[in-house]
């Protein structure tokens, strides 16, 4: 299996510049269990530069995904005061519902093109999974100390680790504008 590695430009993610061409990655939904993240970043979608801003749970710092059917979906994103609080709240307290609800979209550029697209995404679907554990312990984490890269709008960085759950569902992956393909996520277990 190949491994999906991206490492996305937060100043970017936050600040969209139409010059600058690399990997920027928005956190579209999230919820652990029964807390919904509130969407209350507005960002620029590079593929649609002159559209309103979109609010975004959170803004991409790195997403990894080994490849497997049963490997975790992993990443690290930038998140409000707001959304920090509520993940630090679910950092402290026991988790007896660790069912997470998220979807995602990493966009790169075709220099062909000349224009970004959808690299590594969910479709605009959710993906259905539970907190992965690692040691015993849930890979989730908030910093309680505000980011520095990017000052404004204030943002502190969030670490979640997601197993799927026992369905098949789909990652999209794409490496230029037209080339695109999909890759199976999950697995659905017989009764």
């Amino acid at each position: 299996m190949a491994s999906s590695s991206f490492a996305c430009d937060v100043s970017q993610g936050f600040n969209f510049q139409k010059d600058a061409q690399c990997l920027i990655g928005h956190i579209t939904s999230l919820k652990i269990g029964d807390k919904e993240f509130k969407k209350d970043l507005a960002v620029t979608v590079p593929t649609n530069i002159t559209g309103d801003k979109v609010k975004v749970v959170g803004v991409i710092s790195n997403i990894y995904w080994e490849g497997g059917h049963s490997d975790p979906i992993m990443f690290d994103c930038r998140v409000s005061t707001d959304n920090k609080q509520a993940g630090l709240t679910l950092q402290h307290k026991d988790l007896s519902n660790t069912s997470v609800e998220f979807s995602y979209v990493i966009y790169d550029y075709d220099p062909k093109e000349k224009k970004f697209y959808p690299n590594f995404h969910t479709n605009e679907t959710d993906l259905n999974g539970l907190v992965a554990k690692s040691g015993g312990e849930l890979d989730l984490y908030i910093d309680m100390d505000q980011a520095t890269d990017v000052v404004s709008p204030e943002n502190y960085s969030f670490i979640l680790g997601v197993m799927p759950t026992e369905e098949e569902q789909e990652v999209h992956f794409a490496v230029n504008v037209s080339a695109k393909f999909v890759k199976k996520w999950g697995v659905t277990v017989a009764e």
